[in-house]
C-alpha cells in the first residue's frame, strides 16, 4: 500500500497502452478507497481520545487537524469520483481507441496522478501527527492507571 503501485520512472503515462494504464488506475481507485476507510479509523481515534488530546495539545492545534481530515476526506470522495470517470473513459478508450484526443487524456491522466500523489504526502503527514499526538495521551493515561 505504501507505494501506490509505483509508476515507471519513464513517462510511462505518455506509452503506456490503455489496458496498462486502465490496470494502473484501478490499483490507484483500490489504493484511494483504503486511505477512505483509513480517515474513517483516524476520525474515530481522534474522536475517542479528543478530551486527552485537547488537555495535552492545544485546542486549536486539535481543531485544526479535525479540519484537515474533514478537508481530506471531502478530497478522497472527489478523487475517488474522479477516477471512476478516468476508468469509464479508459474503457471508452479501449474499445474506440481513435475517437478520443489521446494527448488531452493523457494529460488528465498525469494531473489526477499527480493529485492523487499529493493527496497521499498529505494525508501521511496529518496521520503520522494524531498518530504522535495520540501516542502520547495514551501514555499518559497508562501513567495514570499505573501509578496508586
Amino acid at each position: 500500500m505504501g507505494n501506490l503501485k509505483d509508476k515507471p520512472k519513464t513517462d510511462f503515462n505518455w506509452e503506456a497502452q490503455w489496458q496498462q494504464l486502465y490496470l494502473l488506475t484501478e490499483d490507484r481507485y483500490s489504493d484511494l478507497q483504503f486511505y477512505k476507510d483509513d480517515l474513517k479509523f483516524l476520525y474515530h481515534l481522534v474522536d475517542k481520545y479528543f478530551m486527552g488530546l485537547t488537555l495535552n495539545a492545544n485546542l486549536d492545534e486539535m481543531r485544526e487537524l479535525a479540519k484537515e481530515l474533514s478537508d481530506e476526506s471531502k478530497a478522497c470522495d472527489t478523487l475517488l469520483d474522479k477516477t471512476v470517470m478516468h476508468l469509464k473513459h479508459l474503457a471508452d478508450l479501449i474499445d474506440a481507441p481513435y475517437k478520443y484526443d489521446s494527448h488531452q487524456f493523457r494529460t488528465e491522466n498525469d494531473k489526477l496522478e499527480n493529485e492523487i500523489d499529493s493527496f497521499v504526502k498529505k494525508f501521511r503527514k496529518n496521520k503520522k501527527e494524531i498518530f504522535a499526538i495520540t501516542e502520547k495521551v495514551m501514555k499518559k493515561e497508562i501513567q495514570k492507571r499505573l501509578m496508586p
